[in-house]
């Protein structure tokens, strides 16, 4: 697996942090939403692609089923000093979630990442960091607050983290259906030869 696919919802400024290593307050969308960035993580190269659903201005419904049946993981971010924008992200993890349920049909969850941004903004904060931590041990996923305007390593150790759990993720589902087929495998054998025996 040498690519690793991942879905983000709100602050697009978190994402063009990590991609261009600079701060851009304004940032004009790809008109498909889709971004790629070729990396190496661990030793390992590997083809990064983030769809951004929300770039268009949309509502926390942009996330649809395609998106989510696509990405490997997700990056769901608030903006601290806005209530509003917690309560989207709330929306999407939930989204992500129920869609999930439906259509995984038991395998484990897909790695999430709920990342408070704009921390340089603690003055006019609207929400606290419990309410985020406690959101996201609820939804099971990982926590992190960040200042994109501030630091790019805060948010390239975030990516970097994530794609690790992705990694491993993917790597487990492999291991699982490889153990299923040969689990499969070695029942048709002992169906076929278990009934010749009992015929000779």
């Amino acid at each position: 697996q040498n690519s690793v696919k991942l879905n983000l919802g709100l602050q697009l400024t978190v994402l063009v942090r990590f991609l261009t290593k600079r701060f851009i307050g304004e940032y004009a969308s790809n008109t498909n939403s889709l971004y790629r960035k070729r990396l190496s993580i661990d030793g390992r190269q590997l083809n990064l692609e983030v769809f951004d659903p929300c770039s268009q201005g949309t509502e926390a419904r942009c996330i649809v089923e395609e998106p989510v049946d696509w990405a490997d993981g997700f990056v769901v971010v608030y903006n601290i000093s806005d209530r509003t924008s917690f309560i989207n992200a709330e929306n999407i993890l939930q989204q992500i979630r129920e869609t999930r349920i439906e259509n995984c049909k038991g395998e484990v969850e897909v790695p999430v990442c709920l990342v408070g941004n704009k921390q340089d903004l603690c003055h006019a904060r609207q929400v606290c960091e419990e309410e985020g931590r406690s959101l996201a041990q609820e939804n099971r996923c990982l926590f992190q607050e960040v200042s994109a305007a501030e630091s790019y390593q805060e948010i390239s150790n975030l990516f970097t983290q994530l794609i690790r759990e992705v990694m491993e993720h993917l790597k487990y589902r492999a291991d699982r259906r490889c153990y299923s087929s040969s689990k499969s495998m070695a029942k048709l054998i002992n169906n076929m030869f278990g009934k010749r025996r009992k015929s000779v």
